[in-house]
């Protein structure tokens, strides 16, 4: 699904961020990134979105190079992203609309994605008129009408409240599940990346040219979170990070 082969990238007049970094991702597999602040995540992100394109070396998704953002990868921010002057469902309608879909159909789209993350009742209203968790919700709608087979997010549910964001991780599971969708996660939080991610990556500080892959394969079971082994594989990542910042 993705193949990062010797990419390197850095911004004009800084040293550079990933040097020959190499990395796989299997159709269907759920990946949480987490490491030091500053230390590319977001960047590796980007450059998967096609954002931003490598000094050297090659992006590919489904063995195409990410030249440009692809229609098939959905991109989630933390801060929603929405057009405040339009309602919930033109907001979940808009990637339809700039597509050119009939207006019957982005009806029946947008309307099955309203139910389907339970804001059906607040279709007609404005994103400053709810909450927080109901703006991600509208968020993850409109990039799921999309279809995508590639779901890329930075630190979705960073500025919510403990409950709401449990709620939209468990929704982000059950949609990898239904949908066979590719999840990338980029997050700061060790327990959000033991529980979302199947496979968790700890980057080190600049220049990367390799991260730590752990494996989860408990990731995403239904009770995951009160286990001893949810515990244990936190205990592991936390070490694993604090090693690479005693490396900074």
């Amino acid at each position: 699904m993705i193949d990062v082969s010797s990419l390197t990238f850095g911004y004009p007049g800084k040293p550079f961020i990933f040097q020959d970094y190499d990395w796989q991702v299997s159709h269907g597999e759920s990946w949480a990134i987490i490491g030091p602040s500053g230390c590319g995540k977001t960047t590796l992100l980007y450059l998967l979105a096609g954002l931003r394109q490598p000094v050297d070396g090659s992006v590919l998704v489904r063995q195409a190079p990410v030249l440009r953002p692809r229609r098939q990868t959905g991109l989630i921010l933390q801060d929603y992203g929405l057009l405040p002057w339009a309602t919930v469902a033109e907001n979940v309608a808009l990637g339809l609309a700039i597509r050119g879909v009939a207006a019957t159909e982005r009806r029946r789209v947008v309307d099955g994605w309203l139910t389907r993350l339970d804001i059906a009742g607040i279709a007609q209203q404005y994103p400053g008129q709810v909450s927080g968790g109901q703006r991600q919700r509208t968020a993850i709608a409109r990039t799921l009408a999309l279809e995508p087979d590639l779901l890329l997010m930075d630190e979705p549910f960073s500025s919510l409240d403990a409950l709401t964001r449990e709620s939209l991780q468990n929704l982000v599971i059950d949609l990898g599940l239904e949908g066979s969708l590719t999840v990338v996660l980029v997050t700061h939080s060790i327990e959000e990346a033991v529980f979302l991610g199947r496979k968790i990556m700890v980057l080190p500080s600049p220049p990367i040219q390799t991260g730590e892959t752990i494996e989860n394969p408990a990731a995403g079971e239904i009770g995951y979170r009160g286990q001893a082994t949810f515990y244990e594989k936190c205990t592991q990542v936390r070490r694993a990070v604090e090693r690479v910042m005693a490396h900074e």
